[in-house]
């Protein structure tokens, strides 16, 4: 459809076309927020930062622009100057790994992402007309993973696990499971509703799954990190789940009605959520639209 090319168009070209704009980031500042012993998240311009620092090394969870790359190696030398070993992309957009070719080639760090993050940074991605060209050699994924990969540094295991279909085809969500953290990637958007990439093979039926699997490994002590937006409770994200699971099941309902939809979006399937998460972003009409899309394409 000519509105999710759009909308596609809109979060990654958009933001493509401001990172290769003239100071675009001089005045971003990038924030550090403790959040375990030895768990920080880096707020800047683009997805969070999770980073994991101790006497193993740094570990890092996607890396935002490469015009902030200089700001955000500052920000982890501020806490630890130990080798950045490692660093896993949780999904493909420039958002989140603009960073990798400047981390690869002037830190030494190994990337690692699920299979489908190389293979769509590795190839054009054309949306709503407009082709992004693939990404540089140095900032592909060297090891990627089918499934799950654990990582075992810092005193803990840290759990890569796929989620399919979710907010990509291959989307990620990283539970440092000793420090009891999880890096929710772009499944969770505490910032607003939430953008399914539909167009990159994205799903609503996905991005529940991510929270339900997410809130089994959560307790009321846990520390989420969103996509987007201020750091989150287990409690935020039951919300997050549930508010996805009432919208969908109306539109589900609507569809078998066989309503059309433009109906969908009449209904106001989202009504009670709009004035606190419609305002953002992404609009009610739009998150309609990804619904109704992800019923026709379920995976």
């Amino acid at each position: 459809m000519k509105l999710k090319l759009a909308l596609g168009l809109m979060l990654l070209g958009a933001t493509s076309l401001s990172a290769s704009a003239q100071g675009r980031f001089d005045d971003v500042e990038i924030k550090t927020e403790q959040v375990a012993d030895n768990i920080y998240t880096l707020f800047g311009a683009g997805g969070n930062i999770g980073v994991s620092a101790g006497e193993d090394g740094v570990f890092v969870i996607d890396d935002q622009f490469d015009e902030l790359n200089d700001k955000i190696i500052a920000a982890i030398r501020e806490i630890s100057d130990k080798p950045i070993r490692f660093l896993v992309n949780t999904h493909w957009h420039g958002d989140h790994s603009g960073g990798n070719e400047a981390f690869a080639t002037k830190q030494n760090t190994l990337i690692f992402a699920h299979d489908n993050v190389r293979k769509r940074m590795s190839q054009s991605n054309e949306r709503g007309g407009r082709v992004t060209p693939p990404s540089p050699e140095a900032a592909l994924p060297v090891i990627t993973f089918s499934e799950n990969n654990t990582f075992h540094l810092n005193g803990e295991a840290v759990k890569a696990i796929h989620i399919a279909h979710a907010h990509t085809d291959g989307d990620a969500i990283v539970h440092f499971t000793g420090s009891n953290v999880i890096h929710m990637g772009d499944t969770y958007f505490k910032s607003g509703f939430p953008f399914i990439d539909t167009a990159s093979g994205g799903n609503v039926y996905g991005v529940i799954e991510a929270a339900r699997k997410a809130l089994g490994l959560a307790n009321d002590d846990t520390r989420i990190i969103p996509g987007h937006g201020a750091m989150a409770t287990k409690a935020d994200l039951q919300g997050y789940h549930d508010m996805l699971v009432k919208i969908t099941g109306r539109a589900e309902a609507l569809v078998k009605e066989g309503k059309s939809l433009d109906e969908i979006k009449s209904a106001g399937i989202s009504a009670e959520y709009d004035k606190e998460l419609g305002q953002g972003f992404i609009k009610p009409d739009f998150l309609a639209t990804t619904i109704y899309e992800s019923i026709q394409n379920r995976h």
